[in-house]
């Protein structure tokens, strides 16, 4: 069995799925089925509800690819590692469970890539810095990069930003548009706790866990979609919901005034 570069633990209707190759947290092909794997498991226990996405440690969520790594084999294996990368992410960013990135340190180049694949992006306060410098390296962000920034800031904004190679602090990349909280925390424990208790609210009994997971597909698959695809995917995503047991607890507590006590079904 080879190195464990990924951690999976699943816990109160979260997993936690953690980068695990110091002093960066690199990536390697090896890291990335690793966290293939995790998402899949993460897929398919109808237990789990909220996908937490972390760095081992408290200096780095992720740097990227692993460096020597890449230097070290041919062309031919650089394009199959980055279209393998490309499904991995692809593949957290379809599965209709809630995924949060809690950057929990520097998060530049792949790792960014690799966060900006989750629906939301938490940071501590202070941590680290953000940004794509891969045109230090006479290369592009090829993990994605260049489509996921140019859709969450915008084309001319990603382009300044990549061609630039400029790393930016939490502040200024949620002013951005790319991180979407940020916490102050006094220590990395006490941040990851204030992102459980985040990431329970949109787990049963507080949210309807089904309903939040059919909205980032609709949103994910409907925005690449002419509009009236989009609308149409919308339309058989809500009928699904309809016939769902949250839909009729939650009309039902609607209609009585009352709080819903969702079950996930």
């Amino acid at each position: 069995m080879g190195v464990e570069l990924v951690k999976y633990e699943a816990k109160d209707g979260i997993a936690t799925i953690t980068l695990d190759d110091p002093p960066v947290n690199g990536y390697t092909y090896e890291m990335n089925s690793q966290f293939d794997a995790a998402v899949l498991e993460a897929r398919f226990d109808n237990d789990v509800y909220v996908i937490v996405v972390r760095g081992a440690g408290d200096k780095f969520f992720c740097a990227g690819a692993n460096i020597k790594m890449l230097a070290s084999v041919d062309p031919t294996f650089k394009y199959y590692f980055c279209l393998h990368a490309n499904e991995t992410l692809s593949r957290l960013e379809q599965t209709p469970k809630l995924v949060i990135a809690a950057l929990n340190g520097h998060c530049v180049g792949g790792g960014l890539e690799y966060a900006m694949a989750c629906d939301m992006r938490i940071a501590r306060k202070g941590a680290g810095m953000i940004g794509l410098p891969e045109v230090t390296l006479g290369v592009l962000p090829g993990t994605g990069g260049t489509q996921r920034l140019s859709r969450m800031v915008g084309k001319h904004a990603a382009i300044q930003m990549m061609v630039e190679g400029t790393n930016y602090d939490f502040e200024e990349a949620q002013r951005r548009g790319i991180v979407n909280k940020i916490y102050e925390a006094e220590s990395d424990e006490h941040f990851m706790q204030q992102v459980y208790d985040y990431a329970k609210t949109y787990c049963p009994p507080h949210k309807a866990s089904m309903a939040v997971g059919h909205i980032k597909r609709s949103v994910q698959s409907g925005i690449e979609v002419p509009l009236e695809y989009g609308l149409a995917l919308e339309r058989e995503l809500q009928a699904k919901l309809f016939s769902s047991a949250d839909a009729k607890i939650g009309l039902n507590a609607y209609v009585k005034k009352q709080a819903p006590e969702f079950t996930g079904k």
